[in-house]
């Protein structure tokens, strides 16, 4: 059970090897503090989207451990690990949005599997397009929108069932400016509502004038850069 001093996140000991002999992690210990918004800043390739993927368990760690809200992913049985993913919100750089459902399908479906009621899952699909900019295209399908808009349906996607933590990977990277900021202020508002929000990005800018925490991850090691 999780005390007001453990960590929500924490990485021991944690290095990632890809065959033959590539190198992503070597030994990271990290630790997140519920509530915290933290910047995972480094160059393209550093290992960001890795780190976000061992996070929900579409990856294990070669060796060390990671405990994400008092579970151990090492020992997760293959049923509890959709038990995991429903405390995450996940914001995908390359969307992986439903191509054959709608946008207001694609966002339901998180909140369908909890077993909301229709009225319920309408309401709070509804209110978080509208948060995105997107309430006017809850009808059109992925193909129809331009990447900026399939973005916003995919940062949607994650938010609507109000998961504890957000892993949000390059979730500005196809967006303009005013929808960067608009992006920027949905995480702020999720982030003092309580959300614990892990935020990738190559992008200074997006960090530079933030209360929140900045990591680099280079080298395989993660440094405190602020």
């Amino acid at each position: 059970m999780l005390t007001a001093e453990t960590p929500i996140i924490s990485f021991q000991g944690v290095s990632k090897k890809y065959p033959p002999n590539h190198l992503v992690m070597s030994d990271v210990n990290l630790e997140i503090e519920k509530g915290e918004l933290v910047f995972l800043t480094g160059q393209s390739g550093a290992g960001k989207t890795t780190l976000l993927r061992l996070l929900f368990r579409a990856e294990l760690p070669t060796s060390g451990k990671i405990i994400v809200d008092g579970m151990d992913l090492s020992s997760l049985s293959r049923s509890q690990v959709p038990y995991l993913r429903r405390k995450i919100g996940v914001i995908f750089q390359d969307f992986k949005l439903l191509s054959n459902k709608s946008v207001f399908e694609n966002v339901a479906l998180s909140l369908e599997v909890l077993g909301l009621r229709k009225e319920q899952v309408k309401k709070r699909v509804c209110q978080v397009l509208e948060g995105v900019g997107l309430g006017h295209k809850m009808h059109q399908y992925p193909p129809q929108l331009s990447g900026g808009e399939q973005q916003r349906v995919s940062i949607a996607r994650a938010v609507v069932n109000r998961p504890p933590i957000i892993l949000a990977d390059e979730p500005t990277g196809n967006l303009d400016k005013l929808r960067t900021a608009e992006v920027m202020l949905l995480m702020h508002e999720l982030n003092a509502r309580g959300a614990t929000i892990l935020f990738a990005t190559h992008d200074e800018r997006l960090y530079q004038d933030s209360p929140g925490r900045v990591l680099r991850l280079e080298s395989g090691k993660v440094e405190v850069v602020s």
